[in-house]
């Protein structure tokens, strides 16, 4: 285990294939001004006010969300996952970019599915803008199909947004 992974408490390695030294956590309090950060780098004009990452983390235990950090202890990533019955929805999967294209999507993406499946959720739902190649990339190779389309959804640019649908098996973790 890592460094980091034995100094914080509740940190968990990555299973094997993943990045080296990266450990996943469960979102805190004192995280959500460094998300908020990462929100407006990433995301600009679609990025969640500090004010709703408050709401997100206090909608738990129906929200579920999940931090990577790197051996160092930064932030790689994060996601979230609300859980409602039968369905599940992709509340958001971000990668810091000093860590993109490093597999940290992935295992964050696979950490909210596993998290669905313990749940006994059938279906999990994303929507994603249609411009952004690497997103639509990490869920097509997940095995999301596209079952609508939400013409014009993203100002000021006037984006579609894709909505995905992954069919999940219930009760397999």
């Amino acid at each position: 285990m890592s460094a980091v992974a034995d100094a914080l408490p509740g940190a968990v390695p990555v299973p094997e294939g993943g990045p080296d030294g990266l450990t996943l956590h469960e979102l805190e309090w004192a995280d959500l001004p460094t998300l908020a950060d990462l929100e407006q780098q990433l995301f600009a004009d679609d990025a969640w006010s500090p004010q709703t990452w408050w709401s997100e983390l206090a909608a738990r235990p129906r929200r579920e969300y999940v931090l990577a950090r790197d051996a160092d202890g930064a932030v790689a990533g994060y996601a979230g996952l609300d859980l409602a019955g039968d369905t599940a929805d992709v509340m958001t999967v971000a990668t810091a970019p000093t860590h993109q294209g490093r597999g940290v999507g992935r295992v964050l993406l696979d950490e909210l599915l596993r998290r669905a499946r313990a749940h006994g959720v059938e279906a999990v739902l994303l929507e994603v803008r249609a411009d952004n190649d690497a997103a639509r990339r990490l869920y097509d190779r997940a095995g999301f199909e596209v079952i609508s389309v939400r013409r014009r959804y993203y100002q000021p640019r006037d984006v579609d947004a894709l909505v995905m649908r992954l069919l999940v098996t219930k009760g397999e973790a």
